[in-house]
């Protein structure tokens, strides 16, 4: 397998592929309520909903980074947190988990779409294994998430 066909890998694993880990970051939030996505295990503490929204802005970022894109092009403004509704909302957490899923299918296009010399370059493939390891962080934050809810 050449550095491409590794990296693609290791970011399919980490977002929506079946891993020995446990789960990855798409399979963390499947099947949850927008009560669930919207719940804060403390006050100033963030939702998995924050989470879902953080995650896909850092896809955004690195494929940017990767393809030399101009900022200001995310789906919403600001940068890394963004502040969701405090109530539950069904249809913007369903959104929200669509653009983290929109925004994995468009870094994964972009890693595909590289040129061979870029697979040579130290600091855009750490960008690469480092959102992989990002989306695994994150996976692991929102299962611990989930239990807190279960609890609470």
């Amino acid at each position: 397998m050449d550095a491409r066909g590794a990296l693609l890998a290791l970011l399919d694993e980490a977002f929506e592929k079946k891993a020995w880990h446990g789960p990855n970051l798409k399979g963390s939030i499947r099947g949850l309520s927008a009560a669930q996505a919207a719940w804060r295990p403390a006050p100033g503490r963030h939702s998995i909903q924050e989470v879902t929204v953080h995650a896909a802005y850092w896809k955004y970022a690195v494929r940017r980074k990767l393809n030399g894109a101009k900022r200001g092009s995310f789906a919403l403004a600001g940068s890394n947190w963004f502040a969701r509704p405090e109530e539950p909302d069904a249809a913007v957490w369903k959104r929200d988990a669509a653009l983290l899923a929109g925004e994995h299918k468009e870094l994964r296009r972009t890693v595909a779409g590289l040129s061979k010399a870029v697979f040579g370059d130290a600091a855009k493939v750490r960008l690469i294994y480092g959102i992989a390891a990002h989306d695994l962080y994150h996976a692991g934050q929102i299962q611990i998430l989930k239990r807190l809810y279960a609890g609470a």
